[in-house]
């Protein structure tokens, strides 16, 4: 049972500026030294905007073959959202790519109809799990993480779910709150990371960015400051209490339509 070495990197970012945001986040991925898997921010490239006509990538551009490049040079899987155009549609997309080219996408699924979201990306209906390193990864994005029924983990189809955000300080109570609670009803490990900073519209973020074993317990703890942090998940660890504490074969049975 190998152990997986997740880096986070809590950080603000450049309104609307692809070019800066890259070549930022490009200096603090090139100083990660042997990790598995490396966590961006929702909306990487950009900050949470609804300015998606302007800014949207096609799939296999610039940032996807940043992405590309880095994962290669880090020999890590890096994970991030950012605004992505095909056809007419918009989606906020999660990429997931792996050192060796492969790749795989998540679009979200709760869009914030609160900032409009809803009015201007497409929202996807498919999860996400990558088997990786002989983990089990399920990526999520942001809003997501207030709907247990999406997150649910049937079957422990998933060992670590990831939630990638641009999450505001005036709701930091419910994310604090909600991403614990996901590890224990889920007996899995739980990353959240969140950016800093304040954007053009107001919003200010106070990370927050925080690792959660199985059982709720912190692992790592980034509170709002920018930081890089690396932590090693055990995957024996996890075994042995889902085989000791099997709550998940007590789950009620239904389907997601």
């Amino acid at each position: 049972m190998q152990d997986l070495r997740v880096t986070l990197i809590q950080t603000p970012l450049y309104w609307e500026d692809a070019v800066a945001n890259r070549a930022m986040l490009e200096e603090k991925i090139s100083g990660i030294d042997q990790t598995d898997v490396i966590v961006l921010p929702e909306m990487f490239t950009t900050s949470f905007t609804n300015n998606a006509a302007q800014l949207a990538e096609p799939m296999n551009l610039n940032t996807f073959k940043w992405m590309k490049q880095l994962s290669a040079q880090a020999e890590a899987c890096i994970v991030g959202s950012y605004s992505v155009k095909e056809g007419t549609a918009f989606y906020n997309r999660l990429l997931w790519m792996q050192p060796d080219g492969t790749f795989y996408t998540y679009d979200k699924r709760h869009a914030f109809r609160m900032s409009d979201e809803h009015k201007v990306y497409t929202t996807g209906n498919k999860q996400l799990v990558v088997e990786y390193k002989g983990w089990k990864i399920a990526p999520f994005i942001c809003y997501d993480l207030r709907f247990p029924v999406w997150s649910r983990n049937t079957n422990n189809k998933y060992d670590l779910a990831i939630y990638v955000a641009n999450w505001p300080e005036a709701r930091a109570h419910a994310w604090k709150s909600l991403l614990p609670a996901r590890a224990i009803e889920n007996i899995s490990y739980v990353i959240g990371l969140n950016r800093i900073g304040a954007d053009n519209l107001g919003n200010v973020y106070s990370g927050d960015s925080v690792v959660h074993d199985f059982k709720g317990m912190p692992l790592v703890e980034l509170n709002s400051k920018e930081a890089i942090a690396t932590v090693v998940l055990s995957k024996k660890d996890l075994d042995d209490f889902r085989e000791i504490f099997p709550a998940y074969l007590d789950g009620d049975a239904f389907e997601l339509k």
